[in-house]
Protein backbone atom coordinates (compact mmCIF):
# COMPACT_ATOMS: atom_id res chain seq x y z
CA UNK A 1 0.00 0.00 0.00
CA UNK A 2 1.51 3.32 -0.91
CA UNK A 3 2.23 5.68 1.88
CA UNK A 4 -0.44 8.33 0.37
CA UNK A 5 -3.11 5.98 0.65
CA UNK A 6 -1.81 6.14 4.56
CA UNK A 7 -2.70 9.80 4.75
CA UNK A 8 -5.77 9.89 2.58
CA UNK A 9 -8.20 6.71 4.30
CA UNK A 10 -8.86 6.78 7.28
CA UNK A 11 -8.96 3.19 8.48
CA UNK A 12 -10.56 3.82 12.03
CA UNK A 13 -13.67 5.16 10.11
CA UNK A 14 -13.56 2.57 7.43
CA UNK A 15 -14.25 -0.40 9.73
CA UNK A 16 -16.18 1.68 12.19
CA UNK A 17 -14.28 1.30 15.18
CA UNK A 18 -12.74 3.61 17.84
CA UNK A 19 -8.62 5.04 17.70
CA UNK A 20 -8.28 2.93 21.18
CA UNK A 21 -10.12 -0.40 19.64
CA UNK A 22 -8.54 -3.67 21.64
CA UNK A 23 -7.21 -6.71 19.29
CA UNK A 24 -10.79 -8.44 19.90
CA UNK A 25 -13.41 -5.75 18.93
CA UNK A 26 -11.43 -4.66 16.00
CA UNK A 27 -11.28 -8.51 14.15
CA UNK A 28 -14.55 -8.45 15.22
CA UNK A 29 -15.86 -5.38 13.58
CA UNK A 30 -13.48 -6.38 10.23
CA UNK A 31 -15.21 -10.07 10.69
CA UNK A 32 -18.57 -8.47 10.56
CA UNK A 33 -17.79 -6.01 8.06
CA UNK A 34 -16.10 -8.52 5.25
CA UNK A 35 -19.19 -10.44 5.85
CA UNK A 36 -21.18 -7.98 4.71
CA UNK A 37 -19.55 -7.13 1.76
CA UNK A 38 -17.81 -9.95 0.30
CA UNK A 39 -18.32 -10.09 -3.29
CA UNK A 40 -19.65 -13.26 -3.15
CA UNK A 41 -22.94 -12.00 -1.37
CA UNK A 42 -22.83 -8.94 -3.77
CA UNK A 43 -22.04 -10.51 -7.53
CA UNK A 44 -21.67 -7.75 -9.93
CA UNK A 45 -21.64 -4.72 -7.57
CA UNK A 46 -18.34 -2.69 -7.91
CA UNK A 47 -19.24 -0.57 -4.73
CA UNK A 48 -19.14 -3.49 -2.47
CA UNK A 49 -16.18 -4.64 -4.04
CA UNK A 50 -13.97 -1.50 -3.45
CA UNK A 51 -15.57 -1.51 0.37
CA UNK A 52 -14.16 -5.06 0.69
CA UNK A 53 -10.98 -4.10 -0.56
CA UNK A 54 -10.95 -1.35 2.02
CA UNK A 55 -12.05 -3.14 4.27
CA UNK A 56 -9.21 -5.77 4.18
CA UNK A 57 -6.73 -3.24 3.65
CA UNK A 58 -7.44 -1.46 6.85
CA UNK A 59 -7.79 -4.67 8.87
CA UNK A 60 -4.17 -5.56 7.16
CA UNK A 61 -2.93 -2.40 8.49
CA UNK A 62 -4.56 -1.86 11.98
CA UNK A 63 -4.10 -5.92 13.25
CA UNK A 64 -0.60 -5.26 13.08
CA UNK A 65 1.17 -3.35 15.51
CA UNK A 66 4.32 -1.93 13.86
CA UNK A 67 2.13 -1.04 10.85
CA UNK A 68 -0.55 0.45 13.10
CA UNK A 69 2.01 2.50 15.12
CA UNK A 70 3.11 3.73 11.73
CA UNK A 71 -0.28 4.50 10.69
CA UNK A 72 -1.05 6.57 13.16
CA UNK A 73 2.30 8.40 13.65
CA UNK A 74 2.19 9.27 9.66
CA UNK A 75 -1.83 10.11 10.35
CA UNK A 76 -0.93 12.64 13.52
CA UNK A 77 1.93 14.58 11.41
CA UNK A 78 -0.97 15.04 8.65
CA UNK A 79 -3.55 16.21 10.28
CA UNK A 80 -5.65 13.51 8.63
CA UNK A 81 -5.34 15.72 5.39
CA UNK A 82 -5.32 15.08 1.29
CA UNK A 83 -2.12 15.63 0.49
CA UNK A 84 -1.51 16.18 -3.61
CA UNK A 85 1.39 13.87 -5.23
CA UNK A 86 3.21 16.95 -5.85
CA UNK A 87 3.77 19.63 -8.67
CA UNK A 88 1.65 22.37 -8.98
CA UNK A 89 -1.21 23.12 -6.71
CA UNK A 90 0.27 21.87 -3.45
CA UNK A 91 2.94 19.79 -1.52
CA UNK A 92 4.12 16.12 -2.22
CA UNK A 93 4.11 13.47 0.56
CA UNK A 94 7.71 13.66 0.34
CA UNK A 95 8.02 17.78 0.69
CA UNK A 96 5.64 17.34 3.60
CA UNK A 97 7.86 15.36 5.70
CA UNK A 98 10.81 17.11 4.55
CA UNK A 99 9.49 20.45 5.95
CA UNK A 100 8.17 18.79 8.89
CA UNK A 101 11.59 17.52 10.05
CA UNK A 102 13.37 20.52 8.90
CA UNK A 103 14.48 19.71 5.18
CA UNK A 104 16.45 16.59 6.09
CA UNK A 105 14.82 14.71 3.05
CA UNK A 106 12.63 11.66 3.39
CA UNK A 107 14.31 8.54 1.72
CA UNK A 108 14.77 4.60 2.44
CA UNK A 109 11.74 4.12 0.33
CA UNK A 110 7.58 4.51 1.36
CA UNK A 111 5.43 2.92 3.84
CA UNK A 112 4.32 0.60 4.86
CA UNK A 113 7.74 -0.91 4.78
CA UNK A 114 8.97 1.65 7.93
CA UNK A 115 10.82 4.86 8.80
CA UNK A 116 13.43 5.36 6.43
CA UNK A 117 17.00 6.91 6.40
CA UNK A 118 15.34 10.22 6.76
CA UNK A 119 14.41 9.01 10.32
CA UNK A 120 18.34 7.99 10.80
CA UNK A 121 17.00 4.48 12.05
CA UNK A 122 17.03 1.34 10.27
CA UNK A 123 14.99 0.61 7.35
CA UNK A 124 12.69 -2.00 7.97
CA UNK A 125 12.57 -4.66 4.50
CA UNK A 126 9.95 -4.15 1.88
CA UNK A 127 6.95 -6.69 1.97
CA UNK A 128 6.62 -9.22 -0.62
CA UNK A 129 2.85 -9.92 -2.34
CA UNK A 130 1.77 -13.17 -3.93
CA UNK A 131 -1.72 -15.42 -4.61
CA UNK A 132 -2.37 -18.47 -3.67
CA UNK A 133 -4.92 -20.94 -4.88
CA UNK A 134 -7.03 -23.12 -2.40
CA UNK A 135 -9.40 -25.78 -2.83
CA UNK A 136 -13.50 -24.80 -1.56
CA UNK A 137 -13.39 -27.92 1.05
CA UNK A 138 -10.23 -26.13 2.14
CA UNK A 139 -11.64 -22.81 2.38
CA UNK A 140 -14.16 -23.91 4.81
CA UNK A 141 -12.05 -26.95 6.90
CA UNK A 142 -8.89 -25.05 6.79
CA UNK A 143 -5.62 -26.15 5.42
CA UNK A 144 -2.03 -25.70 5.57
CA UNK A 145 0.04 -24.75 1.92
CA UNK A 146 3.28 -24.37 1.14
CA UNK A 147 4.55 -21.33 -1.02
CA UNK A 148 8.24 -21.11 -2.21
CA UNK A 149 9.69 -17.86 -1.80
CA UNK A 150 12.58 -17.86 -4.23
CA UNK A 151 14.44 -21.31 -2.83
CA UNK A 152 12.76 -21.04 0.54
CA UNK A 153 9.82 -22.97 1.02
CA UNK A 154 7.22 -21.03 3.18
CA UNK A 155 4.39 -22.61 5.60
CA UNK A 156 1.15 -20.60 5.56
CA UNK A 157 -1.79 -21.87 7.97
CA UNK A 158 -4.66 -20.97 6.04
CA UNK A 159 -7.65 -20.87 8.61
CA UNK A 160 -11.32 -22.48 8.67
CA UNK A 161 -14.09 -19.74 6.94
CA UNK A 162 -11.16 -17.99 4.99
CA UNK A 163 -13.16 -15.96 2.50
CA UNK A 164 -12.02 -15.44 -1.34
CA UNK A 165 -10.08 -12.54 -1.49
CA UNK A 166 -8.94 -12.41 1.96
CA UNK A 167 -5.27 -11.80 2.77
CA UNK A 168 -2.77 -13.88 4.80
CA UNK A 169 0.18 -12.82 6.11
CA UNK A 170 3.92 -14.23 7.39
CA UNK A 171 5.88 -12.11 9.35
CA UNK A 172 9.64 -11.66 8.51
CA UNK A 173 9.49 -13.34 5.71
CA UNK A 174 9.59 -10.53 2.86
CA UNK A 175 12.54 -8.52 1.65
CA UNK A 176 15.64 -8.30 4.07
CA UNK A 177 16.81 -4.59 5.20
CA UNK A 178 19.31 -2.74 3.31
CA UNK A 179 20.58 -1.49 6.24
CA UNK A 180 20.35 -3.81 9.27
CA UNK A 181 16.54 -3.56 10.05
CA UNK A 182 13.55 -5.71 10.37
CA UNK A 183 12.87 -7.77 7.16
CA UNK A 184 9.14 -7.42 5.58
CA UNK A 185 6.36 -9.48 5.74
CA UNK A 186 4.82 -12.12 2.97
CA UNK A 187 1.43 -10.83 2.36
CA UNK A 188 -0.98 -13.76 0.59
CA UNK A 189 -4.09 -13.11 -1.01
CA UNK A 190 -6.10 -16.73 -1.42
CA UNK A 191 -8.33 -17.27 -3.89
CA UNK A 192 -11.17 -19.68 -3.41
CA UNK A 193 -11.73 -21.97 -6.12
CA UNK A 194 -15.58 -22.47 -6.68
CA UNK A 195 -17.27 -26.02 -6.40
CA UNK A 196 -19.57 -27.43 -8.54
CA UNK A 197 -22.38 -28.03 -6.10
CA UNK A 198 -21.58 -26.82 -2.91
CA UNK A 199 -21.71 -22.68 -2.46
CA UNK A 200 -20.63 -20.51 0.61
CA UNK A 201 -23.29 -18.48 2.76
CA UNK A 202 -21.07 -16.52 5.29
CA UNK A 203 -20.46 -19.20 7.65
CA UNK A 204 -22.84 -21.48 6.37
CA UNK A 205 -22.24 -24.05 3.33
CA UNK A 206 -25.10 -24.44 0.84
CA UNK A 207 -26.13 -27.19 -1.85
CA UNK A 208 -29.67 -27.13 -4.19
CA UNK A 209 -30.97 -30.85 -3.58
CA UNK A 210 -33.16 -31.99 -6.14
CA UNK A 211 -36.18 -34.27 -5.64
CA UNK A 212 -39.50 -35.76 -7.15
CA UNK A 213 -42.83 -34.30 -7.81
CA UNK A 214 -44.26 -37.33 -5.73
CA UNK A 215 -41.50 -36.95 -3.31
CA UNK A 216 -42.65 -33.39 -2.51
CA UNK A 217 -45.84 -34.52 -1.89
CA UNK A 218 -45.94 -37.85 -0.70
CA UNK A 219 -42.68 -37.08 1.98
CA UNK A 220 -39.34 -39.05 1.63
CA UNK A 221 -36.12 -40.01 2.93
CA UNK A 222 -33.59 -38.84 0.71
CA UNK A 223 -29.97 -38.67 1.35
CA UNK A 224 -27.84 -35.14 1.54
CA UNK A 225 -24.07 -34.96 0.21
CA UNK A 226 -21.70 -33.30 2.91
CA UNK A 227 -18.57 -31.38 1.73
CA UNK A 228 -15.94 -33.90 2.47
CA UNK A 229 -18.09 -36.72 4.46
CA UNK A 230 -20.13 -39.32 3.48
CA UNK A 231 -24.05 -38.14 2.77
CA UNK A 232 -26.64 -37.62 5.91
CA UNK A 233 -29.71 -38.83 5.21
CA UNK A 234 -32.72 -36.30 5.48
CA UNK A 235 -36.62 -36.22 5.84
CA UNK A 236 -38.52 -34.32 3.21
CA UNK A 237 -41.91 -33.89 5.20
CA UNK A 238 -45.26 -34.94 2.64
CA UNK A 239 -46.10 -31.18 1.54
CA UNK A 240 -43.09 -30.00 1.34
CA UNK A 241 -42.96 -26.68 -1.38
CA UNK A 242 -40.09 -25.43 -4.04
CA UNK A 243 -37.48 -23.53 -2.34
CA UNK A 244 -37.59 -25.17 1.52
CA UNK A 245 -34.56 -25.16 3.63
CA UNK A 246 -33.68 -28.11 5.49
CA UNK A 247 -30.75 -27.75 8.05
CA UNK A 248 -27.48 -30.22 8.90
CA UNK A 249 -26.02 -28.65 12.16
CA UNK A 250 -22.36 -28.88 12.43
CA UNK A 251 -21.67 -29.39 8.98
CA UNK A 252 -20.11 -25.69 6.99
CA UNK A 253 -17.55 -23.30 8.29
CA UNK A 254 -15.32 -25.53 10.59
CA UNK A 255 -13.76 -22.54 12.68
CA UNK A 256 -14.06 -21.06 16.15
CA UNK A 257 -17.49 -21.12 14.79
CA UNK A 258 -19.10 -23.81 13.15
CA UNK A 259 -21.87 -22.94 10.54
CA UNK A 260 -24.57 -25.48 9.32
CA UNK A 261 -25.13 -27.20 5.72
CA UNK A 262 -28.23 -25.56 4.22
CA UNK A 263 -29.63 -28.06 1.38
CA UNK A 264 -32.51 -26.31 -0.10
CA UNK A 265 -35.55 -28.12 -2.07
CA UNK A 266 -36.20 -27.87 -5.59
CA UNK A 267 -38.28 -30.10 -7.12
CA UNK A 268 -37.66 -31.54 -10.17
CA UNK A 269 -39.93 -31.64 -13.46
CA UNK A 270 -39.78 -34.53 -15.82
CA UNK A 271 -38.54 -33.50 -18.85
CA UNK A 272 -41.13 -36.27 -21.00
CA UNK A 273 -44.07 -37.92 -19.70
CA UNK A 274 -45.52 -40.66 -21.30
CA UNK A 275 -49.35 -40.55 -21.99
CA UNK A 276 -50.80 -42.82 -19.21
CA UNK A 277 -48.32 -41.02 -17.17
CA UNK A 278 -50.49 -37.70 -18.22
CA UNK A 279 -53.66 -39.44 -17.80
CA UNK A 280 -52.80 -40.25 -14.39
CA UNK A 281 -51.81 -36.81 -13.82
CA UNK A 282 -55.32 -35.48 -15.31
CA UNK A 283 -56.95 -37.88 -12.86
CA UNK A 284 -54.92 -36.26 -9.82
CA UNK A 285 -55.39 -32.84 -10.43
CA UNK A 286 -59.44 -33.89 -10.70
CA UNK A 287 -58.84 -34.55 -7.25
CA UNK A 288 -56.88 -32.14 -5.56
CA UNK A 289 -59.31 -28.89 -4.36
CA UNK A 290 -59.65 -26.17 -7.00
CA UNK A 291 -56.89 -23.96 -5.94
CA UNK A 292 -55.53 -21.48 -8.07
CA UNK A 293 -52.15 -20.72 -6.25
CA UNK A 294 -51.78 -17.60 -8.07
CA UNK A 295 -54.59 -16.02 -6.66
CA UNK A 296 -52.91 -14.33 -3.63
CA UNK A 297 -49.73 -13.31 -5.79
CA UNK A 298 -52.09 -11.30 -8.17
CA UNK A 299 -53.98 -9.41 -5.39
CA UNK A 300 -51.13 -8.47 -3.42
CA UNK A 301 -49.92 -7.21 -7.04
CA UNK A 302 -52.38 -4.80 -7.36
CA UNK A 303 -54.33 -6.73 -10.20
CA UNK A 304 -57.67 -7.40 -8.77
Amino acid sequence: MASQDWVEKDFYKILGVAKDVPDAELKKAYRKLAKENHPDLHPGDAKAEARFKDISEAYDVLSDKEQRREYDAIRAMGGGARFQAGGRGGQGFEDVFSNLFGGGGFQGGGFPGGFGGGFGGPQRGSDLTTTSTVDFIDSIKGTTIKIKIGNEPVSLKVPAGIMDGQKLKVKGKGQQSPNGGPAGDLVVTIKVKPHPVFVRDGDNVRVMVPVTFAEAVLGATIQVPVLGEAPVKLKVAPGTPNGRTLRVKGKGVQGAQQGDLLATIEIAVPAHVSEKAQELLKEFDAEVPAEDPRADLISKAGLL
